[in-house]
């Protein structure tokens, strides 16, 4: 690594500052703004039932499935009023942690 790529400009809170940068700040994941009308797995799991449909209009806290993870059932439920626009996963599929389940629209 040359000289100039280990620093790199931080703005912190008005102010710019140089700092040494790491192989793991490097390779990092870029930060991903939360969506709440896409619907993600928060563990990894089996999905027990789907209990909406493709076009349906749900209101906040409405129970769109049921994931099992650890031999417990998870009701995952709409964060915000909406129309089911995608229902990416179906009864029976396991599921991994972050993976889409439900867009809405």
């Amino acid at each position: 690594m040359s000289e100039q790529q280990q620093f790199c400009e931080i703005a912190l809170e008005g102010g710019t500052y140089e700092a040494r940068a790491t192989k793991k700040f490097l390779q990092r994941k870029p930060y991903e703004k939360h969506d709440p009308r896409v619907i993600k797995a928060l563990i990894p799991g089996v999905v027990a039932e789907v209990g909406t449909q493709v076009g349906k209009t749900v209101q906040k806290g409405e129970t769109l499935m049921i994931l099992e993870a650890m031999k417990m059932l998870n009701r995952i439920k709409a964060p915000v009023d909406g129309t089911v626009k995608a229902i990416n996963v179906a009864a029976a599929e396991k599921v991994t942690k972050g993976q889409v389940l439900i867009e809405l629209a």
